[in-house]
């Protein structure tokens, strides 16, 4: 199945980066609040291994879709990753990273889209 719309690519990214482990996955829906993006999806690896191993799914799920990023920042530090689909953008951090950026929180006031059960 190819997402059709936001909503759709960000549960699609949940999937593919909870098949690599990935942990403390939210999405924050921004729709009504900013102009980045439909949904910021926020992902967290215990290790650069594991941040890898969960950017390289996403691309590689989602590029056998024909869905590719714009751009893609952070690959050689493995600390926080940033993948840009357009109207979703995807954070996929080092836990440490997660820990210390805190996005959520600069978030706060947005609405969570439920993700995985």
């Amino acid at each position: 199945m190819t997402p059709k719309n936001g909503e759709e690519l960000t549960r699609e990214i949940a999937r593919l980066a909870e098949s690599k482990k990935g942990v403390e996955i939210i999405s924050i829906d921004l729709q009504k609040i900013s102009l980045i993006a439909d949904y910021f999806v926020l992902i967290t690896g215990n290790n650069e291994r594991q941040v890898d191993a969960i950017v390289r799914a996403i691309k590689e799920g989602l590029g056998g879709k024909s869905i590719e990023p714009t751009r893609i920042e952070g690959e050689k530090g493995s600390r926080w990753v940033l993948m840009d689909y357009g109207d979703v953008i995807v954070h996929v951090f080092h836990r440490e990273a997660r820990e210390y950026y805190q996005l959520e929180k600069l978030w706060a006031d947005a609405p969570q889209l439920e993700l995985l059960s």
